[in-house]
């Protein structure tokens, strides 16, 4: 089970990494010196950092809030879809109990 990193530590990390990104020749390699230091994986931070430079319009991408956005919408279509398959399915049952020819 991959450890919890708290919120803090990550901002903490993407901080350092955003603030020395000049003193390294990309992302990957100031990535990597940050996380030695701090003890976690090295891919994390450089996704961490992307995304934080995605959320401040640094990079193309979709930001944070439009992804928070776009799952609460997919999965409140998913109960949506599965409440009108129920009503659906209640129908033709009460259509069935209601017909006069079943009598």
């Amino acid at each position: 089970m991959p450890k919890r990193i708290p919120e803090e530590t990550k901002q903490r990390a993407i901080r350092l990494v955003l603030d020395h990104l000049d003193e390294y020749p990309n992302l990957t390699a100031a990535c990597g010196a940050v996380s030695a230091r701090l003890g976690f994986g090295t891919e994390s931070l450089r996704r961490w950092v992307r995304q934080a430079q995605v959320d401040a319009g640094d990079r193309q991408g979709v930001t944070t809030s439009e992804s928070e956005r776009i799952r609460r919408l997919e999965r409140e279509n998913r109960e949506l879809r599965e409440a009108n398959a129920i009503l659906r399915d209640a129908a033709v049952f009460f259509a069935g109990e209601l017909d006069p020819r079943r009598r």
